[in-house]
């Protein structure tokens, strides 16, 4: 009969005892030592020379049929860091050892501890297997694992204390709100999906509900991938605590509500995100889009720019007057390119100010205004209040209209630098763009300085690229190749996909188009030539096209044919 049969030992425990490497009394007496030393039971036993690391390791082998893995024969510098934060590694005393497509095997020297295999599940949400190592190899990779803070670790971030300026439980308009004690778990998951994006580079997260399921992705390098998900019930509360933190009406559920969340993640480094929330049949669902502002402080010879873009782009910037539009589709990352611009500008004897709807990346130094609609704080307001306080930059988010078309041009006429985007395909369209709005010609011609289209795409991984062989001559003619380019046999690259990426790609790069307007154009502009006519003289000065600007891209070995052709399909 046991001494203390209060004790209640673990599947480990029982199996040592089963293969005569403990007794009773031992086992017990090892399990009070280890929970009052707040150290795993399998870790006492080979820290102070009781069980052996590998008889034990053997003992479980053949009590619960794990083969065991000797963790010597992998590389550390593979293991799929960040993976799983290192409080849960620490706290079970297990380690992310590789993945396979949704799948994760974790190193285990205890395979009964099936809380800390949910718990994962659920954090991490892939499917675990347990792979059974040695106890002392196993504390070696834990101890290389949580050495230093990875991307989806959450150890160096104070959950609680993460402030959020729009945190107040009374601003939310009421509603369904949660005693304290049973929403802690919602904040803390919160804060853990917003944190997590932020580390692993995200530009957006979206929370959907559905009537079995509860799906969270991030968009990464400009697709959504799914990262977890939570059990249905929580699906409201998720939405109530970003409502509180944006600043929503809690109480409204019928209607779409936009709002906007600041994160301070230490005493230098704020993250803002702009939230929206829409009604869905099972739930509201949410899109936060993260607006970093260090993003938008890389400089730019990071952006992509070749070495005549950026010449062509900086004497355009550096013009005391005219008008500088960025054209491409939602996401391309014309906010980042002009607040780059801003950033190099931005000097205390300058004057900048902005309109934007709203303003996505805040910046000392910049008068930056939010535009709204149903106040009557529209662009062309916004741009008629900024002439009248002496500006010498104005950057307007969008030319939307008429008005706010003829005002920025003669704002740019007369003596301002104005900065603003268009959603057009490329850039001779957005001046038949400006034509078709109304502006007259002869005013497009002699206020546009620059147009620059824009596109992301994915660069490829360099850990993992390979050469594609065998491409037909005829498929590189097809995608804008010139002849020299393919007799000479580029090497072209293709993804793969490997632990350090996602599907062989790993961050993105800008594939511009930048024309500045020359004389010539200002003629063709004049006589009402048409976007095509005006491509056709771009071309001829030597202005790479989006596709030509690309194929450059791949010739480097930055990014690959399948991504050129989904970013610049013609």
């Amino acid at each position: 009969m046991a001494k203390n049969p209060s004790i209640r030992l673990s599947g480990l425990a029982r199996c040592l005892i089963g293969e005569g490497l403990l007794t009773q009394e031992s086992a017990e007496e090892a399990t009070k030592q280890s929970t009052n030393k707040k150290v795993p039971f399998s870790e006492y036993l080979v820290s102070n020379s009781i069980v052996k690391a590998i008889d034990m390791a053997m003992a479980a082998s053949v009590a619960y049929g794990f083969p065991v893995f000797d963790l010597n024969a992998i590389d550390k510098e593979q293991v799929p860091k960040g993976k799983v934060s290192t409080k849960l590694v620490n706290k079970h005393h297990i380690v992310p050892m590789y993945e396979r497509g949704k799948r994760l095997y974790i190193g285990v020297a205890d395979p009964t501890n099936h809380q800390g295999f949910d718990e994962i599940k659920f954090h991490t949400g892939s499917s675990v297997s347990a792979i059974l190592v040695e106890e002392d190899k196993l504390k070696s990779l834990i101890e290389f694992y949580t050495k230093e803070e990875s991307a989806m670790d959450l150890e160096g971030v104070d959950l609680d204390g993460l402030e959020d300026i729009n945190d107040d439980s009374g601003g939310g308009g009421g509603g369904d709100t949660v005693g304290a004690d049973d929403e802690a778990p919602v904040v803390k998951f919160v804060n853990k999906i917003l944190v997590d994006a932020i580390n692993m580079g995200a530009s957006d997260i979206h929370m959907e509900p559905y009537e079995k399921q509860f799906r969270i992705r991030y968009r990464q390098d400009g697709l959504l991938a799914e990262v977890a998900s939570p059990p249905t019930s929580i699906a409201s509360r998720v939405a109530s605590r970003i409502k509180v933190m944006a600043q929503m009406n809690i109480a409204e559920k019928r209607v779409p509500q936009d709002g906007k969340i600041r994160l301070r993640l230490s005493k230098t480094h704020s993250v803002d995100f702009r939230a929206n929330t829409c009604p869905t049949l099972y739930g509201e669902k949410i899109v936060l889009r993260i607006l970093d502002a260090a993003g938008a402080q890389m400089g730019i010879e990071h952006l992509g720019f070749t070495d005549r873009q950026i010449t062509d782009f900086m004497k355009a910037i550096e013009s005391p007057y005219g008008m500088i539009l960025v054209t491409g589709p939602t996401g391309s990352g014309k906010t980042v390119t002009l607040y780059t611009a801003l950033n190099i500008l931005n000097e205390p004897e300058i004057n900048i100010s902005t309109a934007e709807d709203p303003v996505e990346i805040q910046v000392a130094g910049i008068n930056q205004v939010n535009v709204v609609e149903r106040t009557g704080m529209t662009f062309a307001a916004a741009l008629k209040a900024f002439l009248r306080q002496d500006p010498d930059i104005v950057m307007v988010g969008e030319i939307r209209d008429l008005e706010t078309a003829e005002i920025s041009i003669k704002a740019a006429q007369t003596g301002h630098l104005v900065l603003s985007t268009l959603h057009t395909n490329d850039a001779p369209q957005t001046l038949t763009r400006l034509s078709n709005m109304g502006v007259p010609v002869f005013n497009i011609a002699s206020g546009v300085n620059l147009i620059m289209a824009q596109r992301l795409a994915r660069r490829l991984c360099e850990n993992c690229k390979t050469v594609e062989k065998d491409i037909p001559d005829q498929v590189l003619q097809d995608f804008g190749f010139k002849e020299e380019e393919i007799a000479a046999k580029p090497t072209i690259y293709q993804a793969v996909g490997c632990d350090r990426c996602k599907k062989g790609y790993k961050g993105r790069v800008g594939i511009f188009q930048v024309m500045p307007i020359s004389e010539e154009m200002q003629r063709l502009i004049m006589d009402d030539g048409n976007s095509i006519e005006l491509g056709d003289q771009a071309l001829k000065e030597g202005i790479d096209d989006l596709r030509r600007s690309g194929v450059k891209k791949v010739i480097a070995g930055v990014t690959s044919l399948e991504e050129l052709n989904r970013v610049t399909r013609e």
